[in-house]
Parts: structure tokens; C-alpha cells; sequence
């Protein structure tokens, strides 16, 4: 039987025509070792994990995406800067202080559970057990009922009670401000609402700051006190004079790093979502406070974003507002065009990786939730299984960390710009009496000289007026002490003129935890075939797939080895990363494997293509097949995984397959 002359359009795929189980996911992910618990057969320890063949090269492909998404259309300068960081560069950037959770306590058995999940977990699943007790059925299928010998992951066990309207009213609103209570209020929260540890029953106590970096020390004598990095972002800011010289002192620009970082979680469970080691790439681009608009924000100012903002949560509501960038900013729910230019991005490229647009939200920082070194914030979640995580943080930074880091080391964190006509001012200005100054402080001068040049206007005002008064102390960083007296010191207002203005530039910040996209990635692009349930495949668009395409002889016969060897061979010069599959399997058992790899396409290989050199190419989510010659099969594929083709272009360029060719 011939193959047909005519092309056709792609059969329809009906992705729901089973509901969602993570169970059935988590299975796949395991088999296919896409990811695996670290040290396993120890035991393995909470909140680490390794990926496997599969996971790897999604987590690579997520990456270099991000890569080009971000480093290469914006032009950005990339670092890679160590993760064991010395103490000093963390206690001035205050996360030695700031940088914690909420835990509680059993009070029998010292469990620690972090207190705003504990709080969150009882109360859903009050508010899921009187649904139940309304007759509202649940919305998802439990994981025991789709294998039973799956061991749950532990969760607030659900009873079905039925809760006063008002009750669950304000049940509500606490979920929807969750992120905004301090340890204190968190506290008072589960004393009202008599919450208790779910898996003993016992009470918990008051809720108690936890600093989650891990500190270790550096050298053999221990005395040098370290962290692992939490963030990448020090890096960048200690750096900063560098990539400014490096990019010829112009401002705006960004730099940008992909790397290793470790939080030291309360209670790490559900999996990617909340582990203890784990890869960011951050972007910290630098602008002018005076000017926070962005060159290229007319290319997004169109694109819709559903926005969840900070009032809405304040008021115990959870609301979205659809609207565009540009009136999000011009409305000043976004603060400036650069924060929103940002936001468009990261939407892009969630989209383009494999994330549902009607799954994806961008929640605004409420006060209390605030990072002490932002002065807004947004952030992208992604609805899954375990309900709205946190991918992405996008924040202003303002000029915080090189404000703090200057100031503690001394060295200037500035950007300088000429202005256009000179500036004419008055201004406070000291004049030093060298010879007293240099006898009395000695090799100490030029430090003094720094503390007194480093009070600004209003500090030198102040310092005029106590020295009229008598001799006068201050202090440097490290806390030393020096005495001025009034004859060191003439501190009068002079008529400066300024052609270079000097300003700490601030900072836009977009912060992406790779591993939270990856798990929601494989959440939002896995379903079961319609004619079979236990059929799983993962929909991966294929610039971020493992495998783009697989090779599948009909045998494993010698006859077949030069045809594998030619098409391995191109696919390979096309840039394609196939692998072959010639083990003794079906074709159909050889295609379903890879569907649950994510693997787009196929190739099979029969006599026929030995005879006539065709092959057929088969697509991952509709199992159509196209028949063409090698090298226009192969031209297709590439096209295909490179994005320059899709589908419903390949079968205008291929024929369709009719099940048998001649021989």
C-alpha cells in the first residue's frame, strides 16, 4: 500500500479526559529517575535531592533557555561568582539578622514545623473537611485510592465538619494575608484557633526565629567564620565597580549569574518545592533613581498579566486584576516601567518553557512579608497540586546593598554621569588644618578625614555646631574613636560648581528558583492518553525536552546498523539530541517509554526505509505519523525542535502516513 500524496491536519488531543493525580506523576518521575532523595540508600536527608539522565538535561535545557531568554536578547553581563561567603559581607547586608522563619516546637516529641505552614495546612484542611461536610465533592482524587501502596506524603489529615459560615469567612481571610503575619501574630493565631502539631496531636509553642543559612568556617584554624551562600545576589553587588568599568560606566545595565545556593529549611517537604540546596539564576539590573523607565517597555507594555495585588491580600481578599502592563504601571500598581518590563519577561519566558498562562499569577509583597532589603516586590506563582508557590521574585531593591556594603568597607558603589549644563550650589564643606590634623592622628589622618567627608550636609552641619561647643567624638564602622577638637576642623558654606553627578545607582532584581519551575513544569505539561490512564505523557515543549527525538528500528537485524548510524549522524549535524531504541520491545511499548520522558518525536525505521531510504516521524502528543525521505525528515525535525516549524507546518511539509509502505 503507497503512502498518501495528500497532507492532512493534526488529530485533536483531549488532555482531561482524566483528572489530575500526583501520585500517578510522582510515580513516572521516579521510574524514569527524572529526580531521586540524595544519599537514598542511607536513608537519604529531607530537602536534597539528585536528578537523574532525564532531569539533568530538563534542568540544563531550562537553563541555557534562560540563557538566551535573558543574558543574550538583553545584553547582560554574566558572573559566576563562590558560594562559601565570608561572615562580614552577610552581617552588613543583614541577613545574619533578618534572613529567618517562624518555627514551633511539639512540645512532647520537639518536632519543629515552620509556623505560617502549620497554621496554613490546619486551616485548609478544616476548610476542605466542611466542604466535605457541605456534600462539595473534593477536587482532587486521593493519592491512596490511585495506589494504595504509594506512601502519602505527610498532610493534615481531613474530617468532615461542618464550620459556621463565619467561621469560614475568616478561615479565609487568614489564608489570604498568611504571608503577611509576624511571628507573634502567627503565634496568637494558633492559640485562637487551637491549633496543634497534625501528627501527634500535641501542642506546639510559641513561634521562635530560625536563621536559614548554613555557616561553616574557612581555613584550617576555624577562625575566618563563613555561610553558604543563600543567594547569589552578593556577588553581583561586590562587584559592582568592576562591571561598570567593564561596561564602559554606562547605566542601565545588568549582570546576571546562574549557580548554586543553600537555605537551611525548618521542614523541608513536597518535594523540588522546598529543598535545602538548590540552583538560582538571578539578574540584578542597575538603573538611575531618577529614571526608571526602560527603553524597551514599549515591546511588552501590551501583554496581560493577572495581578494579585498587596491591598487586595491586606483586605483578606484574593481577587485578580487582568490587565495590561502598562496600565499596571501606569496606575502605579507596578512602581516603574523597569519592574513591569521585567515582570513581561519572566511571564514570556515561563510560557515559552512550558507553564499555563491561566495557572500563572504575579502576588505583590505584602509589608510584613517584605525582604528587609526591598521596597517592592513581585512575585510570579504557578498553581500546582500543592497549591500557589513562589517561582519567581521580582524586586526593587532600591540602592540598599551598595548603600550598606560602601558604607562598611569604605569603597565607593557609585556611577557617575556628566551633566549635561553645571550645577551651581552651596554646600557644606570641611577645611582641614593639616598640620594639627596630621600631628595629631598620624597614619590615622586619612581615615578621620574619610568619617568627617562621610557625614553628608546635615551631619557637617551638626558637627559645626558641636565643635562650637567644644572637642567632639566619632566613630568609624569598626566602632574606633577619634577626638576632634575645633582647630583641626573648619567646617563653612562654599559655591561649588558640579559638572559630574554621582549617585548609587538602584537595583531591579528577578530571582528565579530553577527547581520550583522545573516541578511545576512537569506538573502542568503531564496527562494520560484518553484510551488508557495508565498511559502518562509529559508534553514538554522541545527546546526544553531531554531527548528531542527518538530512533526506532523495527529490528535490530544488521541490515538496519548503516541506516541508524546516517540518521544519528545527521540529526547530530543538525544540532538534534536523538538516542536510539533498539531494544526487543514493541514499537508501541518503545514509543510509550519515551512519551513519559517527554521525548516530541520519533523516527522509525522499517525495511522500506532500508529499500527506499524514507523514514516516518511521529509526533509525541497526537501519534501522527509523516513519511518523507531521510534528509527532508530530518530538515523537519530540526525545524521542529528549533521553533522555526510547528505541527501543522510539518504536515503541509510531509506527507501523511498511512500505516504501511512498499516494499
Amino acid at each position: 500500500m503507497a503512502t498518501e500524496a495528500t497532507t492532512s491536519a493534526p488529530t485533536p488531543v483531549n488532555r482531561t479526559a482524566h483528572p489530575f493525580t500526583r501520585a500517578a506523576l510522582e510515580d513516572l518521575l521516579s521510574r524514569r529517575f527524572f529526580y531521586a532523595p540524595a544519599f537514598e540508600i542511607y536513608g537519604g536527608v529531607a530537602g536534597l535531592y539528585d536528578y537523574g539522565p532525564p532531569g539533568s538535561a530538563l534542568h540544563a535545557n531550562i537553563l541555557q533557555e534562560w540563557r538566551k531568554h535573558f543574558i543574550i536578547e538583553e545584553s547582560m553581563l554574566e558572573l559566576d561568582t563562590t558560594i562559601m561567603t565570608p561572615a562580614p559581607v552577610f552581617e552588613t547586608s543583614g541577613h545574619v539578622a533578618r534572613f529567618a522563619d517562624w518555627m514551633v516546637k511539639d512540645t512532647k516529641t520537639g518536632d519543629v514545623l515552620r509556623a505560617d505552614h502549620l497554621v496554613e495546612g490546619v486551616l485548609e484542611a478544616r476548610l476542605k473537611g466542611d466542604k466535605e461536610a457541605r456534600g462539595v465533592a473534593a477536587a482532587a482524587v486521593d493519592e491512596a485510592e490511585v495506589d494504595p501502596k504509594k506512601k502519602k506524603k505527610k498532610q493534615v489529615k481531613t474530617t468532615a465538619v461542618k464550620l459556621d459560615d463565619a467561621v469560614v469567612q475568616e478561615y479565609e481571610t487568614v489564608l489570604n494575608q498568611i504571608d503577611n503575619y509576624t511571628g507573634p501574630q502567627l503565634g496568637e493565631l494558633i492559640q485562637k484557633f487551637s491549633i496543634v502539631n497534625p501528627d501527634t496531636g500535641n501542642p506546639v509553642d510559641d513561634p521562635v526565629q530560625f536563621n536559614l543559612m548554613f555557616d561553616s568556617s574557612i581555613g584550617p584554624t576555624g577562625k575566618i567564620k563563613g555561610y553558604l551562600r543563600p543567594e547569589t545576589a552578593q556577588g553581583h553587588f561586590l562587584n559592582f565597580q568592576r562591571l561598570l568599568a567593564f561596561n564602559n560606566g554606562q547605566i542601565p545595565f545588568a549582570s546576571a549569574q546562574i549557580g548554586r545556593s543553600f537555605r537551611n529549611e525548618i521542614s523541608p517537604r513536597a518535594g523540588l518545592l522546598r529543598v535545602r540546596e538548590f540552583t538560582m539564576s538571578e539578574i540584578e539590573h542597575y538603573v538611575d533613581p531618577l529614571d526608571k523607565t526602560h527603553a524597551r517597555f514599549p515591546e511588552v507594555k501590551d501583554i496581560k498579566l493577572r495581578f494579585l495585588p498587596k491591598d487586595v491580600q491586606s483586605d483578606g481578599r484574593s481577587e485578580i486584576s487582568e490587565i495590561t502592563v502598562g496600565e499596571a504601571v501606569s496606575s502605579k500598581m507596578v512602581d516603574n516601567e523597569t519592574l513591569g518590563y521585567f515582570l513581561a519577561r519572566i511571564y514570556l519566558f515561563l510560557l515559552k518553557i512550558g507553564v499555563e498562562p491561566s495557572r500563572l499569577r504575579f502576588r505583590q509583597h505584602m509589608s510584613n512579608e517584605m525582604a528587609h532589603y526591598a521596597s517592592d516586590c513581585w512575585d510570579a506563582e504557578i498553581e500546582t497540586s500543592y497549591g500557589w508557590i513562589e517561582c519567581v521574585g521580582c524586586a526593587d531593591r532600591s540602592a540598599y546593598d551598595l548603600t550598606v556594603h560602601s558604607k562598611a568597607t569604605g569603597k565607593p558603589l557609585v556611577a557617575r554621569q556628566n551633566l549635561p549644563e553645571p550645577i551651581v550650589e552651596e554646600k557644606e564643606t570641611p577645611e582641614f588644618n593639616l598640620k594639627v590634623w596630621g600631628k595629631t592622628f598620624k597614619g590615622d589622618g586619612d581615615r578621620v578625614k574619610e568619617i568627617v567627608n562621610r557625614l553628608g550636609e546635615e551631619g557637617l552641619v551638626k558637627l559645626r555646631d558641636d565643635l562650637s561647643k567644644g572637642p567632639v567624638e566619632v566613630a568609624d564602622t569598626n566602632g574606633d574613636k577619634f577626638t576632634i577638637t575645633p582647630e583641626m576642623v573648619k567646617i563653612e558654606k562654599k559655591t561649588t560648581k558640579i559638572s559630574v553627578r554621582d549617585f548609587t545607582p538602584n537595583v531591579i532584581e528577578p530571582s528565579f528558583g530553577i527547581g520550583r519551575i522545573m516541578y511545576s513544569v512537569l506538573e502542568h505539561t503531564y496527562w494520560a492518553r484518553e484510551s488508557d490512564a495508565a498511559r502518562g505523557v509529559l508534553s514538554l515543549p522541545p527546546m526544553v525536552a531531554p531527548t528531542k527525538c527518538l530512533i526506532v528500528p523495527i529490528s535490530n537485524q544488521e541490515v538496519f546498523q548503516p541506516l541508524i548510524k546516517d540518521v544519528s549522524s545527521k540529526l547530530r549535524a543538525a544540532g538534534v539530541y536523538a538516542r536510539v531504541d533498539d531494544s526487543g520491545a514493541s514499537i508501541g511499548k518503545r514509543y510509550a517509554r519515551n512519551d513519559e520522558l517527554g521525548t516530541p518525536y520519533g523516527c522509525t525505521l522499517d525495511f522500506a526505509s532500508v529499500q527506499n531510504g524514507t523514514m516516518t516521524l511521529r509526533e509525541r502528543d497526537t501519534t501522527d505519523q509523516l513519511i518523507g525521505k531521510v534528509d527532508e525528515v530530518v530538515e523537519v525535525v530540526k525545524d521542529l525542535v528549533f521553533g522555526q516549524l510547528d505541527w501543522e507546518g510539518a504536515c503541509k511539509k510531509l506527507q501523511k502516513y498511512t500505516g504501511v509502505q512498499d516494499v
